[in-house]
């Protein structure tokens, strides 16, 4: 008997502990939001674009309705409020199930919204809320509302939000000139000491109007769609400059964030006749202070291989590598020096130098941090270091185009 009554007043215990799923959420009644976005009205309030899926239609592609007709695999919904909590309770009188944030992936700032107010007000109610996730990734509308990006169909992949990450990811693995960057990444830069960081950009291309519309997906050749453009570069919360081409590759460089891309190099007056591509890098900042000034190198060193030669050339020859090398360092070297004096005009740190000095020189920093951003940082000197190798030729050595100029 003695044994008999712990074992019933642990099965008690489980039933009591173990009596529901007390938060249980019924997947009819959520409505999931795989994109916000943001934009401010003329009335100074918050307008919010809401991207939600549609489960049947994601799931057995569009399907075909009364009539013929078919629907998108996204449906789209706004609100407006004096903040983000308002706007989106708002929005609950639109929607017949409960606005459901855990899977939203992205979250688009307009940019007028953060030309003039600045992303860090807004950016407190998606850290508040449990639901909400802060490594959601963020993108600025490059000269456009975030309504007009979110509200783009896109084909190919058929929920648009996973468009937007998806580029973002493989432009900064192949080419370099976007940063994938989480609201957990822009609050650590807005809570460094020089409040600076940097969020990539997207655009739309083409008309807005028909971006929406069921037929921009329906064409083997989509007259609007979205795509990377450009690094929106943050001071103070808001937005001050954006950087493309040389500048927004050289920023990333400098971030250590490149993962792949290719640099083109000149060769027998013929410009860009080799393609260069990366395997691997790795960018090191270091500082040092004398006599009270500061001073700043930037080591990079980059292994790739020849992905392109326009030119016949005998890359056998240990010189002509050798060359080849040089020439890279030279591109890659300009393209980092371009992203630093960009830098410093805007008197924007976004490399984190001070942090860097902070690091090797905690007493001098002391000295230097109340004029660093006015006075040293648009001033400094900085070294940049680059070492390029050439590890691989592809699949053949010699180019055929030099059988060519044989023969000829």
């Amino acid at each position: 008997m003695n044994r008999k009554v712990p074992f019933l007043l642990l099965l008690i215990t489980m039933a009591l502990l173990l009596s529901g799923c007390w938060s249980k959420k019924e997947l009819t009644d959520l409505a999931i939001v795989a994109a916000l976005g943001v934009d401010k009205t003329e009335d100074g309030k918050y307008a919010i674009t809401l991207q939600i899926i549609n489960p049947g239609n994601v799931a057995g592609g569009m399907r075909g309705g009364g009539g013929g007709t078919q629907s998108p695999p996204v449906t789209i919904y706004t609100a407006t409020g004096d903040n983000l909590v308002e706007a989106s309770r708002h929005a609950s009188s639109k929607i017949s199930r409960r606005l459901y944030y855990a899977h939203t992936n992205l979250v688009v700032v307009g940019e007028s919204l953060a030309r003039e107010e600045g992303v860090a007000t807004f950016i407190d109610a998606i850290d508040r809320d449990h639901e909400f996730r802060i490594t959601t990734t963020m993108v600025i509308a490059n000269h456009s509302s975030a309504a007009e990006l979110v509200k783009a169909l896109t084909p190919v992949d058929k929920i648009p939000a996973n468009k937007v990450l998806k580029t973002l990811e493989f432009s900064q693995k192949k080419w370099g000139e976007t940063i994938k960057t989480s609201i957990q990444d822009v609050m650590k830069g807005l809570q460094s000491p020089d409040e600076t960081t940097v969020v990539s950009g997207f655009r739309l291309v083409g008309n807005p109007k028909h971006a929406s519309q069921l037929e921009n997906i329906q064409e083997s050749e989509p007259e609007s769609t979205l795509e990377a453009s450009g690094i929106a570069i943050l001071k103070e919360g808001k937005l001050v400059d954006w950087w493309y081409g040389q500048t927004a590759k050289g920023t990333v460089w400098t971030l250590d964030k490149i993962q792949g891309t290719a640099i083109n190099i000149d060769w027998k007056e013929k410009k860009e006749a080799i393609s260069y591509q990366t395997i691997r890098q790795k960018t090191n900042v270091s500082a040092h202070v004398k006599n009270g000034d500061p001073h700043l190198s930037i080591h990079t060193r980059v292994e790739g291989s020849i992905g392109e030669m326009n030119v016949p050339v005998d890359i056998t020859n240990v010189k002509v590598i050798s060359k080849m090398e040089k020439e890279v360092e030279k591109e890659v070297e300009k393209e980092i020096r371009t992203a630093v004096v960009e830098a410093q005009k805007n008197k924007a740190d976004i490399f984190e130098f001070g942090e860097a000095i902070h690091r090797s020189h905690p007493s001098e920093w002391k000295k230097i941090k109340p004029m660093w951003n006015d006075v040293y940082f648009p001033e400094i000197k900085v070294d940049i270091k680059v070492e390029a190798y050439i590890r691989r030729a592809g699949l053949r050595n010699k180019s055929f185009l030099s059988s060519l100029n044989d023969d000829q």
